[in-house]
C-alpha cells in the first residue's frame, strides 16, 4: 500500500490554520527539516520503528534545547500517528514545506551537493532557478558526498545535473561506446570528450525520463517523476538496475535488481525506455547465466547481438498445431505410461527429496543427439546443490546443449521472480526459429514465494496464504508460452517441466491446485514409494498425461497399453491379499505379474534409456515372460536381453527404430527370438 503522504500534509496544514498559526508552523517544520539535511543521526532517530512518538519529540526538544514550539510538536505527531504506515515523518515534513510554498506560488525543490552549501550559494542558486522557470524558487539542500562535487538540482521533478560524478559515468560511457583501437586514437577521443564536457556544465533532463528515489526499504524503491514509466522498464538507479511494477497517480514504484546499499532519498533515477530483456542466441549454450541474462560462469562475454524481452504474449491458438510427437525422457514409466509431447506443459510434483529434479536432469540428458535444446531453471536452490547439476550435465555431455538460468536462494527475490521469465525468453527464440526446446522450471514454489515477497513489500493485499490476488496469472502466462507452433511458424516447439514441491503430499494446497489447472498433466511422486526403494518414486495412479498416447509412437503404444490396468488390478488385489491368505491361482499369478512389472520400472538416475530398448523389455513383459523369473534377477534379464537384441539381432530394433510399429511379422519374430532366450536365461545359474 502506498501512502498518498501529501494529503496528510495538506491536513497539517489545515490544522495550522485552524490554530491561526501558519506561518508560524512553517517556521518551527522547516528549522526541523534543515536540521534533519544537516544531521543524518537525528535523520534516521526520526523515521526509526524503535522509537515512540514522544520519543522522538523528547529528540527534537533536545536537539533544538527546547525551543521548538510544543503545539507545533503536538500537530505534526498527531498526523504521524494517524498514518497507516510508520517512517514517513521526514517525507510528510518534506511535503507540508512543498505545499506551504506552492500555496504561495513558489517552487520547492532540492539542491543536492558534495558539502554543505552556505546561504550565499543557496541564494545564488535560488535567484538564477528563479530566473530561469519565471517562478519564485525556494531550495533545501541535502548533501551526498558521491556526488563528487557540482550541484545537482531537482525542481518539479526535473533535474539539472552538474555534478562531477554524472560527468564522469557519461564519460567513461562515452569511451567505452567509442571502441577505440590504440593510444593515438584514445588520447583524441579523450580529449574531445573533455572539451565536450567543458562546453556543457549542466546536464538537463526532464520529469518525463527522469526522477528521484523518495523512499528504499527492502529492495523496493518508491520513485518520483518518470511519467513515461512502463510496467516492467528497466530504470537506473543510481549504480544499480530497478525494474518497474507499480505505477501510482504520483509515483512508481521498482524492485531492485542490485544492490541497493548506495541507494538513497534523492538517488536520481533513469528512464531506458526499455522493458526488461535477456540476450538470446546459440551462443548462450553450454553457459551459466543469472537472471538478466548476465555470464556468472566465470567464461567471459556472451558475445551476441540479439535481445528478446522477457514478457511476451503466448503463442493464439491459431499459431499453435496438435501435440503429436514424442519427447522421450528415457524413464520407462513416463514414455510408456505418462507420455511427454513436444510442446506439452508435463508438472513434475511431489514432497522434498522424492527424486523431482533427478527426472528433469535425466530427461535432459536424454535429449543428446536429438537436437533438442534444453534450459534448467534454478529457482531459490542453494549454489551449491546447481554446481552439482551443472556438474553432471557437464559429465554426460548434455552442456554442449544447455543454458543453465540461475537465480539462486542467496539472490535478491527480484531476480528469483524474473529468472523464468528469462529462461522461457531464451528458449522462445530457438522455437521462433522452428527448432525444439525443453525447459525445467525448478521449481515455481520458491518462484510463487519470491513474488509473494515483492508482493508485500509493494504493499499488494495479501489472500489466501498471503499470496496475492494475481498469483495464478503469474504461472498461467509464463506456462501458456508452451507449445507447438504451426507448420507456417516453423513448427518449433517448447516443452516445459515445471517442478512443484508440496508438503506432506497435499496437492491440493494452494500453489499446487493452480499449476495442476494450467498444465496438461502431472507426474506424482510419493515419500512412500521413494523410502521403500521404488525409484523413480511415481504414483501411476495420481499421474496423468492429457496428451496421452497421442504423443507415442505405435510401437510403444502396443505395448504399453495395459500397463496402467495391470498396476491398478495389482493394487487392488494386493490390498485384498492382506486380509486373507488363501489366494486361488489367478490372484497369485496377477500379484506375480505386478511386482515383476514393478520391478521392471525400477530405473536407476542418470540412466536414461532408449526407445527401442524400453519397447523391446515391455514386449517380453506382454508376454508374460518375466513372471517366472526371480525377482532380484530382473536387472540381470534386462541387461543381458537388450545386449542379445542390440548386438545380435541388430536388424530388428533398426526395423523398429525406422518404422515405430511393430507389424505382425515382427511380433512373431520377437516372441520367438525373447522366449528362446528368456529360456535360456532361466537355465543360467
Amino acid at each position: 500500500m502506498n501512502v498518498n503522504v501529501r494529503s496528510y500534509a495538506r491536513n497539517l496544514m489545515e490544522l495550522a490554520k485552524q490554530e491561526g498559526s501558519v506561518d508560524h508552523c512553517y517556521r518551527e517544520i522547516k528549522s526541523i527539516n534543515d536540521e534533519i539535511n544537516r544531521n543524518d543521526e537525528l535523520a534516521k532517530y526520526l523515521v526509526s520503528d524503535d522509537y515512540s512518538s514522544s520519543q522522538k519529540k523528547e529528540k527534537l526538544q533536545e536537539v533544538f534545547k527546547n525551543e521548538l514550539d510544543e503545539s507545533i510538536l503536538y500537530g505534526l505527531f498527531l498526523t504521524i500517528d494517524s498514518m497507516p504506515r510508520k517512517g514517513l515523518e521526514i517525507e510528510l515534513i518534506h511535503d507540508f514545506l512543498e505545499y506551504y510554498y506552492q500555496s504561495r506560488g513558489i517552487v520547492f525543490g532540492t539542491a543536492y551537493s558534495a558539502k554543505q552549501l552556505d546561504k550565499n550559494d543557496l541564494a545564488s542558486l535560488e535567484a538564477a532557478f528563479s530566473y530561469k522557470l519565471e517562478h519564485n524558487v525556494r531550495l533545501e539542500n541535502k548533501v551526498d558526498k558521491k556526488l563528487i562535487g557540482g550541484v545537482k538540482v531537482i525542481v518539479n521533478d526535473n533535474v539539472w545535473d552538474g555534478t562531477y560524478k554524472t560527468k564522469i559515468e557519461d564519460l567513461r560511457a562515452s569511451l567505452i561506446k567509442n571502441e577505440v583501437k590504440n593510444k593515438e586514437e584514445l588520447g583524441s577521443e579523450l580529449l574531445k570528450d573533455i572539451n565536450d564536457f567543458n562546453q556543457k556544465s549542466i546536464k538537463t533532463e526532464s520529469s518525463l525520463t527522469t526522477g528521484y528515489v523518495t523512499s528504499v526499504a527492502d529492495g523496493v524503491a518508491n520513485i518520483s517523476g518518470i511519467y513515461n514509466a512502463m510496467a516492467g522498464e528497466i530504470l537506473d538507479i543510481g549504480e544499480t538496475k530497478g525494474m518497474v511494477m507499480d505505477l501510482e497517480e504520483e509515483s512508481i514504484a521498482a524492485v531492485l535488481l542490485g544492490n541497493d546499499m548506495d541507494i538513497v532519498k534523492g538517488t536520481q533515477v533513469s528512464s531506458t525506455g526499455k522493458v526488461a530483456e535477456v540476450p538470446v542466441g546459440d551462443e548462450l549454450l553450454g553457459r551459466v547465466v543469472d537472471a538478466l541474462g548476465r555470464p556468472v560462469d566465470g567464461k567471459g562475454v556472451i558475445k551476441t547481438n540479439e535481445f528478446r524481452q522477457i514478457e511476451v504474449g503466448a503463442p493464439g491458438v491459431i499459431d499453435r498445431s496438435p501435440i503429436d510427437e514424442p519427447l522421450q525422457t528415457g524413464i520407462k514409466i513416463i514414455d510408456s505410461m505418462i507420455p511427454i509431447g513436444k510442446g506439452q506443459r508435463e508438472l513434475i510434483i511431489g514432497d522434498r527429496q522424492t527424486g523431482k529434479t533427478a527426472i528433469a536432469i535425466d530427461t535432459i540428458i536424454n535429449q543428446k543427439g536429438r537436437n533438442v535444446k534444453c534450459i534448467y531453471v534454478a529457482i531459490g536452490q542453494k549454489n551449491s546443490t546447481v554446481a552439482q547439476i551443472i556438474e553432471k550435465l557437464t559429465g554426460f555431455g548434455a552442456m554442449e546443449y544447455t543454458t543453465v538460468v540461475v537465480a539462486g536462494a542467496s539472490e535478491l527475490a527480484s531476480l528469483q521472480y524474473i529468472a523464468p521469465y528469462s529462461g522461457c525468453s531464451i528458449g522462445e527464440y530457438w522455437m521462433n526459429k522452428g527448432e525444439d526446446v525443453l525447459i525445467v522450471y525448478d521449481d515455481l514454489s520458491k518462484h510463487a514465494v519470491a513474488y509473494r515477497t515483492l508482493s508485500l513489500l509493494l504493499r499488494r493485499p495479501p489472500g489466501r496464504e498471503a499470496f496475492p490476488g494475481d498469483v495464478f496469472y503469474l504461472h498461467s502466462r509464463l506456462l501458456e508460452r508452451s507449445g507447438k507452433l504451426s507448420e507456417k511458424l516453423g513448427k518449433g516447439s517448447l516443452t516445459a517441466l515445471p517442478i512443484i514441491e508440496t508438503q506432506a503430499g497435499d496437492i491440493s494446497a494452494y500453489i499446487p491446485t493452480n499449476v495442476i489447472s494450467i498444465t496438461d498433466g502431472q507426474i506424482f511422486l510419493q515419500s512412500d514409494l521413494f523410502n521403500s526403494g521404488i525409484r523413480p518414486a511415481i504414483d501411476y495412479g495420481l499421474s496423468v498425461s492429457r496428451v496421452g498416447s497421442a504423443a507415442q509412437i505405435k510401437a510403444m503404444k502396443s505395448v504399453s497399453s495395459s500397463l496402467k490396468l495391470d498396476l491398478s488390478q495389482y493394487q487392488e488385489v494386493l490390498d485384498f491379499a492382506q486380509f486373507g491368505s488363501d489366494l486361488d491361482p489367478s490372484t497369485r499369478a496377477r500379484i506375480n505379474h505386478g511386482r515383476h512389472l514393478v520391478e521392471l520400472l525400477k530405473q536407476a538416475q542418470y540412466k536414461p534409456m532408449e526407445t527401442t530398448d524400453q519397447i523391446l523389455l515391455l514386449f517380453a513383459n506382454k508376454l508374460g515372460l518375466l513372471d517366472d523369473i526371480p525377482i532380484e534377477r530382473i536387472r540381470e534379464y534386462e541387461k543381458e536381453l537388450l545386449f542379445e537384441m542390440n548386438n545380435v539381432h541388430s536388424d530388428l530394433v533398426e526395423q523398429i527404430n525406422e518404422k515405430h510399429v511393430i507389424d505382425d511379422k515382427l511380433s512373431e519374430r520377437l516372441t520367438d527370438i525373447i522366449t528362446i532366450f528368456t529360456t535360456q536365461f532361466k537355465l543360467m545359474d
